[in-house]
């Protein structure tokens, strides 16, 4: 039986976690696997990294540009992070919510703590936890994108980041990956179905009742 098209509101889908949990590696593993969630692009003042693409991975800006976006309120939220500026830019959000499309957001929990404040109930936040601190140094080096003294920088800022767990609405061990991704979808799966996320259902409902 093929799906009944219900209309439906989008939601902002956050996943955080300290770096090296795996939050990055879970997204990825969403926006392969579900085709009706895309990922939020945000705007950043770091500089590009091997491979990366403007408008795909980030909208690399000054400092300046990025003060202007601020001083504009053109961003949901905002942070520095290991001394470069990210934010999320509000239209593109907005029109996808508006058209029943969900929207990923990988940030960290200063990020979330904003959207919380702005976002209200099209919110879903996830935390993200490592099995154990040695788990989370060996995957930091295992990646090789970073040098010891950045990887002992990170480590550092663990704990800081773990102790908002409690902040997010589901959390997720990340000992297995497989595990873990089928947990993520699983939530995603149950949020889009709650009843205020349908606003069609009520039309629904309506041409069930009339058709008896």
């Amino acid at each position: 039986m093929p799906q009944l098209d219900v209309q439906r509101r989008g939601l902002m889908f956050v996943l955080s976690s300290p770096s090296g949990a795996g939050k990055s590696t879970l997204a990825r593993s969403l926006l392969e696997g579900d085709g009706e969630i895309t990922m939020s692009v945000s705007v950043t003042t770091r500089p590009m990294r091997p491979g990366e693409v403007e408008g795909k991975d980030y909208y690399f800006v000054s400092r300046e540009d990025f003060g202007l976006m601020v001083n504009r309120d053109e961003l949901l939220e905002h942070a520095k992070v290991f001394d470069h500026y990210y934010g999320t830019p509000a239209g593109p959000v907005e029109d996808a919510l508006a058209e029943g499309r969900d929207v990923l957001f990988d940030i960290d929990w200063q990020g979330a703590q904003q959207l919380t404040q702005a976002a209200g109930d099209d919110l879903v936040k996830v935390f993200i936890l490592p099995p154990s601190r040695q788990t989370l140094e060996e995957r930091l080096f295992t990646r090789a994108q970073d040098s010891a003294e950045v990887v002992a920088g990170r480590m550092a800022k663990a704990n800081d980041e773990i102790s908002h767990w409690a902040e997010y609405d589901y959390v997720i061990i990340n000992a297995d990956l497989e595990i873990a991704k089928r947990q993520v979808r699983g939530i995603l799966e149950s949020e889009r179905l709650k009843r205020r996320r349908q606003p069609g259902l009520a039309d629904f409902v309506k041409q069930i009742q009339e058709g008896l």
